[in-house]
């Protein structure tokens, strides 16, 4: 099939079946959910032999190790996949629900309720999580999914959605409610992108140069976030015992991912003993650190340090390599953010609550994190049960989306024979 023919098939079945989408109940839509993780746990033989061979071409293109990590399917991710599958099926059901109900001075009733977007388009790299998280939140939200993954993890996309496909073919449900597009042709996404008659909300998930793309070629809405630089601060009045925990698990915990810290600032007054024990932990795991003057001068003779320049300051490294800067105190820490950050997320260690409340009132960012790790901001960390994406704008979403994200609302008037005068 030709590409242009096979879009436009594609998108339009997607939106028949979003139609089938919007009438399933709560308790369906859970039972399905539920039958979906139990397939995947008993799939997890299949998904993984698929997935090897993704990383087989992985390695092969030469993907970077940060990438090889998102990729790679083992059988603890496909358990936290099944769990975080199951979760969705327990989040309490916005669809339907009365946002607000109001009579007017001329009898009339006006219900403000939560209903479903309609056709989402998902793009993404090389995380196989992502194709089990968007369709799980896009069906409980009775939105239909068109997900369009990178070709690095085809193989494993195509077995994730073959296996929830199964399920609703199973349950006699239209099966195009959760699609995926095979042709890997790049010029497709371009395509997809105009089909704003058909598709309702696009989320890029993935690299800078990725969703600046979509963003310039696209006809329908998108929800974004270009980069993760997430900061770090360290306040005079920290624990620095907590400060160094948060600080290690924020860098190294998952060092390939949006919400992992890529600079350090520490206030200039706890600097040099903070620094030095930071420094030789971090350095022993391999990590690389772009410092400042201060910071250079504080870590002397230490080789994993280098140079930092704001080049530094305005890099998402997504590795094991860090800026630090020494600041003077926290509203220069939080110009520092303001300047340099991405509105991701964004974390304090102190315990003087007027410098807390000074940071998290002026950081302007879509998560801000108090004495804890930038690491929780993911919509499972927050309750959510799974992610659809994170979103710096502050228009319709902002943070970690859940099911709230993939809703819209209508007004339904009730009347009794009224007409205006």
């Amino acid at each position: 099939m030709k590409q242009n023919a096979y879009v436009l098939k594609t998108v339009k079945e997607a939106k028949k079946a979003s139609f089938s989408a919007a009438r399933l109940s709560t308790a369906k839509k859970n039972t399905l959910l539920r039958e979906m993780a139990k397939a995947l746990l008993q799939n997890k033989i299949v998904l993984m032999r698929e997935n090897r061979k993704d990383l087989a071409y992985a390695r092969a293109a030469g993907i970077s190790s940060a990438m090889l990590d998102r990729l790679a399917l083992t059988e603890k991710r496909i358990k936290e996949m099944v769990s975080a599958v199951a979760a969705v099926a327990r989040i309490p059901d916005p669809i339907g629900k009365s946002l607000a109900c109001w009579r007017r001075p001329n009898g009339l009733v006006i219900e403000k309720r939560c209903v479903p977007l309609g056709v989402i388009l998902i793009i993404y790299e090389a995380r196989p999580n992502v194709t089990t998280e968007c369709a799980s939140l896009c069906l409980k939200s009775n939105n239909a999914v068109i997900l369009r993954g990178g070709k690095e993890s085809f193989y494993s996309n195509v077995a994730l959605v073959k296996i929830f496909r199964a399920v609703l073919k199973k349950n006699r449900i239209d099966e195009n409610i959760i699609s995926f597009i095979t042709m890997t042709d790049r010029n497709v996404v371009d395509g997809l992108l105009k089909q704003d008659k058909y598709i309702n909300l696009v989320i890029p998930r993935g690299g800078e140069s990725l969703i600046r793309k979509v963003v310039e070629l696209s006809t329908i809405p998108v929800i974004k976030h270009y980069k993760g630089i997430c900061h770090v601060f360290v306040d005079a009045s920290a624990s620095l015992a907590v400060a160094q925990k948060i600080a290690m698990n924020a860098k190294c915990q998952r060092p390939s991912v949006c919400n992992a810290m890529e600079t350090l600032l520490v206030h200039q007054k706890i600097a040099r003993t903070f620094l030095t024990k930071f420094a030789e932990a971090y350095c022993a795991v391999g990590g690389e650190i772009y410092g400042c003057a201060k910071t250079r001068a504080i870590l002397k003779g230490c080789k994993c340090v280098k140079v930092a320049s704001d080049r530094h300051y305005a890099t998402e490294y997504l590795d094991l390599k860090l800026s630090v800067k020494v600041v003077k105190d926290t509203q220069a820490a939080i110009d520092h953010i303001n300047t340099f950050g991405s509105a991701h997320t964004d974390a304090i260690i102190s315990r003087t609550n007027k410098n807390i409340e000074l940071f998290v009132s002026e950081v302007d960012s879509s998560s801000v994190m108090v004495n804890a790790s930038t690491r929780f901001s993911d919509g499972n960390q927050y309750g959510f049960g799974a992610e659809i994406g994170i979103s710096t704008d502050k228009i319709h979403a902002r943070g970690p989306m859940g099911l709230d994200g993939l809703t819209s609302y209508k007004y339904i008037v009730r009347g009794r024979g009224q007409v205006r005068e």
